[in-house]
């Protein structure tokens, strides 16, 4: 049921450049290349980054061949680390790969079309905005793009490539009516420092509003008012980011990967891991439906859930929440879904086309509600509301 009364929902996102961003890029990178020659190939390729050095490693069973350090440089590159001042470079941090084969006990199950691991898996869709998204994760989101846009069309040509931003959206009988808080930190080059050394200056934070957050604002779904709260680099400076920084961990923004904490999460990452991971692929099936459900105008909201057994093709459990928004029984849309989708590994890879190398551009600012991916498209709705009809 929809919230009543007055709440505050907060969700974040980060850039490219940021240290488990760049682990994540590098491992759906790797995947991408190895789909390009071997569609049937097994990857669960993780990445872990610190000062001066990128570890590649994981399960790969493939009938090709990936040149990890050349690849790991390009990705690294093309991010933004292409010079020393930004404390971590392309060109000279340490590439160690250290991938196995997969076990052939996981191997036997998968083989025979079960899942490759067990697990509940989360779709979330509402009806906040166009993309069928949360409203706090889908604004953050467009501020660390715009962080990006800036910095790589010299916008702005001090600032680096890790970021982060926060937006905190006031609720009103479930309803986002305003912006609370946003948060933006950027990193930046020393030229902006002030006299003292510790603080960017007040026309650098400026600078970044007008560039950055303003845009953002003025195509908001609300807006923000006298009584919202910006803050720019609150710490004062960032100059030191990225792997430099911090470290990097594949998998460990799963929260800003999905719906910003709007919706439960299964636990599952999903870069680096091929199709027939169903924390991947069903992942992007339960969106899928829960996306052509809201898209249908069958539920202003709705949760998905499949769960699976490791070696076991169907679904062990199925469980649909429109939190007392439906137009049609939760149970009737359970049994719709089961008579309209092949929720089986290999059904969700065909009808998803996810033998495709299409991985490595979800690996930055969320893997929902961006167009052209497969499973964001709402095409089966009319079906669904027609279907529906009849139950």
């Amino acid at each position: 049921m929809k919230f009543k009364g007055t709440r505050f929902v907060t969700s974040e996102s980060v850039t490219e450049g940021h240290p488990d961003k760049v682990c994540d890029q590098i491992s759906d990178a790797v995947l991408d290349e190895i789909l390009k020659k071997d569609t049937l190939g097994r990857v669960a390729c993780e990445t872990f980054v610190t000062r001066g050095m990128v570890v590649v490693g994981g399960e790969i069973t493939t009938e090709t061949y990936v040149n990890i350090d050349k690849l790991a440089r390009e990705v690294i590159r093309d991010i933004g680390y292409d010079d020393p001042k930004y404390g971590f470079c392309c060109e000279t941090c340490a590439v160690i790969n250290v991938i196995g084969t997969q076990s052939p006990d996981i191997a036997q199950g998968v083989d025979a079309g079960g899942a490759g691991d067990q697990g509940l898996m989360v779709g979330y869709a509402c009806d906040e905005t166009p993309e069928l998204m949360p409203l706090p994760l889908e604004l953050a989101q467009r501020l660390t793009q715009r962080l990006a846009q800036v910095r790589k069309e010299k916008i702005l040509p001090y600032l680096g490539p890790d970021g982060k931003s926060q937006v905190t959206v006031e609720y009103h009988d479930g309803k986002p009516v305003r912006i609370e808080t946003i948060v933006l930190s950027t990193q930046h080059t020393e030229d902006i420092l002030d006299k003292s050394g510790a603080s960017i200056t007040d026309k650098a934070r400026q600078e970044i509003i007008n560039a950055v957050i303003s845009p953002v604002i003025a195509d908001a779904e609300v807006k923000t008012d006298e009584k919202t709260h910006i803050y720019v680099n609150p710490t004062g400076k960032f100059v030191i980011g990225g792997p430099m920084s911090d470290t990097g961990v594949t998998g460990r923004k799963i929260i800003v990967d999905t719906y910003g904490g709007a919706a439960p999460h299964g636990g599952g990452a999903f870069s680096g891991k091929d199709p027939t991971k169903v924390d991947r692929s069903a992942a992007y099936m339960a969106r899928y439906i829960a996306k052509n459900i809201v898209a249908a105008k069958l539920a202003k909201e709705c949760t998905v859930q499949l769960a699976y057994a490791i070696g076991v093709a169907e679904p062990v459990g199925l469980y649909i929440n429109t939190h007392g928004t439906g137009t049609v029984s939760e149970d009737k849309l359970s049994q719709l879904v089961r008579r309209m989708f092949d929720l089986t590994p290999a059904g969700i890879i065909k009808e998803l086309k996810l033998r495709a190398p299409v991985f490595r551009k979800t690996a930055s600012y969320g893997h929902f509600g961006r167009a052209g991916f497969s499973w964001e498209d709402t095409s089966i709705a009319k079906t669904l509301a027609e279907k529906s009809a009849l139950l």
